[in-house]
């Protein structure tokens, strides 16, 4: 008997080991095949070469991880990771197969892509500035989602599967109430807000759309809209009036070749038929394909030294005043103090791409921003597809705002929420009772497991008001306006650029690379600069650590499967997490 334990002890352990070194040796390829991906040794590119830019995958204003090392990882582990392409690194690779006269043209190949539209207006302005070189842009997909075909419509041709499909419907809007649900739960939410139009607040209050969130979100989806469709028949040669005619319709049920035949496709072949439309465009069948990996390593055109720096400053995500992502309050201000003390940095473009969040972060970093003008260094901000709430108050107070047609922007308001779960408690069972020195020591566990008093009511009322008082005023001083006019457009309304542009809460309609201009120009740099990024960009280590993160992995598996819900998840999971005051949109309208 004894003999049995000890072979089947040994047996044991000799399999641990054995499985233990061989996880170590893959662990170890897996790291290996990562940073040879990633290498920043330079691609050599030769004559007929295309930048094959493969859409599948979402789109941030800066990708916060290596792409190769986080599918090698997530691969390995069995689990489908979902690709993230950073703007930045798109928008200097068209510029690139722009200036490299190696380059041909662009193929770009879709799968399962999505991105906000002011994002794609931002990718498109880029291949439109390609085609000026007289190069070609040639796309492709199986079936075109509404968002892809907007971006493929700025190209020379345009492909698909034969039994493809291609969304054109229109925009829609939806929303989730989850009051009932809170109902069911014995959850009260007492509310408190400025605004008639900050709709933040009605998931948990209401059962459908008030009439004023109703309105303003029919403007917005209709400016958003209209610039879609007129960029779209620009591109095609068709009139806005037929492109309407022809989302009315539905055309996402229609077969392939009346999407042909209506001017919207091209021509229909299979993926692998590709070959011969590069062949033609190319005028020879020995054409290589550059991917978006390699084409990150192709040297750029020298630039005149200068130690002159324009700081591009990304601000994306909700605003936090902890946590691992998004804008985290003190990691932001402890960034621009830095860029404010740096004397090499001369003006700065700060990239926000936000619904707000934390109205003690935004308060902090927009005093951030007035230190490093008060310094003389100019701010310029570039809006992504969202400078709402808190990403308008952090905004404000820059020399010049920019932003795109589509880009929600303003939403200036405060609110802020306190569940009580006295019903929730008694329905299981619990009960709370204590001792206090002075009636309103306990009023933070009172309003949360009993009905708030109506001094309790008062006081949190008053303190929403300070905060929409100072926010509003912070627009004012930024915008160079009275308050009483900031009053008139704000009570939480978010807008579309074009309406904010007329409104004056912004300066012009414009892109990123417009912001670096308007950059340069302010403080008198003549183009006589670099570019220099901020938050620094992650080391190698960091980079391991974060596509190891559980968390990393499980929201990466979550954003893949759950498409445009994910957003809706991911507010929900936030919610706990917040504080009790909010300049935020809260629930980002998901629109499709």
């Amino acid at each position: 008997m004894k003999d049995f334990w000890k072979f089947t002890g040994a047996t044991v352990v000799g399999l641990c080991l054995f499985l233990a070194i061989g996880w170590l040796m893959s662990f170890m390829m897996l790291i290996s095949i990562a940073v040879s991906g990633s290498s920043s040794s330079e691609t050599k590119l030769k004559s007929h070469s295309v930048y094959e830019l493969e859409l599948d995958g979402t789109i941030e204003d800066r990708a916060s991880s290596d792409d190769n090392l986080t599918a090698a990882l997530q691969g390995a582990m069995g689990r489908d990771g979902v690709k993230v392409y950073g703007l930045n690194d798109l928008l200097e690779n068209i510029k690139k197969a722009d200036e490299n006269s190696e380059i041909d043209g662009i193929y770009l190949k879709f799968g399962s892509f999505s991105a906000g539209f002011a994002t794609l207006k931002e990718l498109r302005n880029a291949l439109e500035a390609f085609k000026f070189s007289g190069k070609f842009i040639v796309a492709y997909s199986d079936s075109y989602s509404q968002g892809a075909y907007y971006l493929a419509s700025v190209a020379d041709k345009i492909c698909m599967h034969p039994i493809g499909a291609l969304d054109w419907k229109g925009l829609s809007s939806t929303i989730m109430f989850t009051k009932r649900i809170s109902d069911k739960l014995g959850v009260e939410m007492q509310v408190f807000k400025v605004g008639t139009y900050k709709s933040a607040v009605e998931p948990y209050i209401l059962t459908k759309m008030s009439d004023a969130n109703r309105e303003q979100m029919n403007v917005l989806l209709g400016d958003m809209w209209e610039d879609v469709c007129a960029t779209v028949a620009e591109g095609r040669h068709l009139s806005t009036d037929k492109l309407n005619e022809l989302a009315t319709q539905c055309l996402t049920f229609d077969k392939a070749e009346t999407i042909v035949a209506e001017g919207l496709v091209d021509t229909l072949i299979y993926k692998d038929d590709i070959d011969g439309v590069l062949t033609s465009l190319c005028g020879t069948d020995n054409y290589k394909l550059v991917s978006h990996n390699k084409m990150k390593n192709v040297k750029a055109l020298e630039k005149k030294r200068t130690k002159n720096k324009i700081a591009v400053v990304y601000a994306s995500g909700q605003i936090v005043d902890e946590g691992k992502s998004g804008i985290i309050g003190d990691d932001m201000v402890e960034t621009l103090n830095d860029i404010k003390d740096d004397e090499s940095v001369k003006a700065v473009v700060l990239r926000v791409n936000s619904p707000g969040g934390s109205a003690f972060a935004s308060e902090n970093i927009c005093q951030a921003v007035k230190n490093i003008r008060a310094k003389g260094k100019p701010v310029v901000v570039s809006m992504g597809d969202y400078a709402a709430s808190g990403g308008y108050y952090i905004s404000s107070n820059a020399d010049y705002i920019i932003a795109q047609p589509t880009t929600l922007t303003g939403s200036i308001g405060i609110f802020g929420l306190v569940p009580n779960v006295r019903k929730a408690a008694d329905m299981v069972g619990v009960d709370f009772d204590g001792v206090a020195t002075h009636p309103m020591a306990s009023f933070q566990t009172d309003m949360v497991y009993g009905q708030m008093s109506e001094t309790e009511r008062r006081l949190m009322q008053q303190n929403i008001n300070r905060g929409y008082d100072l926010f509003t005023s912070r627009c004012a001083e930024g915008r160079d306006t009275t308050q009483q006019y900031i009053f008139t457009i704000a009570e939480g309304r978010v807008w579309s650029g074009k309406r904010a542009l007329e409104l004056g809460l912004v300066d012009q309609l414009g892109n990123l690379c417009d912001a670096v201009d308007k950059a340069s120009e302010l403080a008198d740099l003549d183009y006589n600069y670099k570019l220099a990024e901020y938050p620094e960009p992650e080391d190698f280590a960091t980079k391991l650590l974060k596509a190891l993160d559980i968390e990393t992995r499980i929201d990466r598996i979550a954003q893949k499967r759950l498409g445009s819900a994910y957003k809706i998840a991911k507010q929900i999971e936030q919610l706990s997490a917040k504080p009790s005051i909010e300049a935020s949109m809260e629930f980002v309208p998901v629109i499709e």
